[in-house]
């Protein structure tokens, strides 16, 4: 089975779901119905260079281009990292280039609409701001694109049935309802959980009370990610925080790579990106966590490089 098909199956169940507990219910979601990821390997792609918009499209064409991806009419979010009131220099949140030049490629795609939103940890008007996001996306001048600011009243508790670390939790509904899913973090250095990657940064589309995660984040990721699966992941290694994260605050903590990673497979992509870190991926528990649960491949072996 594709890996596409546990995707599909997922988000088809979600929607479900959701439609069904519109009387006031709490929608239930089985993960222990859903399929594991296919044995083959999973392709990703590895690019470098200093023009970003080049770099992006290349990237994603080297998996065969956002049109494999994003389909004519499609609603689609964009979830970059912009947490953190810090502008671009101290890598905290994903470049503003990587995420205009993936949404123009959505545009060119056919994207009925692009949404892009973040549940910041700073202010969020500084945050979208210092980030450079919103002046990027402004530039495009599309009335098919919109950053937006998380509505508290659009979470949705989610009873989790096979979860790990959480029975139940919110999650944004405009993340969950979208067509197309693309997961674009920044790499960086984490406190906690030592490395922040593309798992962690669903941890933007959830509600409650995060802090509570990380007495056991490796797998309430797993247990998030379950439920929202990335179509396509892209990581942002332009530059990445290698210590004093995940909001860093100084330039010598910064390690510029001018690199991009792109998989279908979060889990893939993740475990590639440690290795930016001098980190092996099965020294990172979320990324063993994810591959345990059937989300993805970790044995870089394994993983087909295109």
């Amino acid at each position: 089975m594709a890996a596409i098909d546990r995707r599909t199956f997922v988000r088809t169940t979600v929607k479900t779901a959701l439609a069904a507990a519109a009387a006031g219910s709490v929608p239930v979601i089985d993960l222990l119905a859903a399929p594991l990821l296919a044995a083959e390997a999973p392709t990703l792609a590895v690019r470098r260079g200093q023009d970003i918009p080049k770099l992006v499209r290349d990237t994603v064409g080297a998996l065969g281009g956002m049109q494999k991806f994003v389909k004519p009419g499609n609603v689609v979010v964009v979830k970059p990292n912009i947490g953190w009131d810090r502008t671009v220099e101290l890598a905290a949140n994903t470049h503003p280039e990587v995420v205009r030049a993936l949404v123009e490629l959505c545009l060119e795609a056919g994207a009925k609409q692009v949404r892009l939103f973040d549940r910041t940890c700073n202010d969020a008007r500084r945050c979208y701001t210092q980030s450079g996001i919103a002046a990027a996306l402004e530039n495009l001048k599309s009335d098919r694109v919109e950053l937006e600011h998380i509505d508290p009243r659009a979470f949705r508790e989610l009873i989790i049935r096979g979860g790990k670390a959480l029975p139940s939790w919110e999650f944004y509904q405009p993340a969950l309802e979208a067509d197309v899913f693309i997961n674009v973090p920044i790499a960086k250095h984490h406190s906690i959980s030592r490395l922040t990657l593309a798992m962690k940064n669903l941890m933007g589309v959830i509600g409650g009370s995060r802090g509570k995660l990380h007495t056991d984040i490796a797998e309430a990721l797993a247990d998030i990610n379950s439920v929202l699966p990335s179509d396509l992941t892209v990581i942002d290694a332009t530059r990445i925080l290698v210590a004093n994260g995940p909001q860093g605050g100084r330039t010598e903590d910064v390690r510029r790579l001018d690199t991009l990673i792109a998989s279908p497979d979060i889990v893939a992509a993740d475990a590639y990106a440690a290795t930016l870190f001098d980190l092996k991926p099965e020294e990172v528990p979320s990324i063993v966590a994810g591959a345990r649960r059937g989300l993805g491949v970790m044995d870089l072996g394994r993983i087909r490089l295109v």
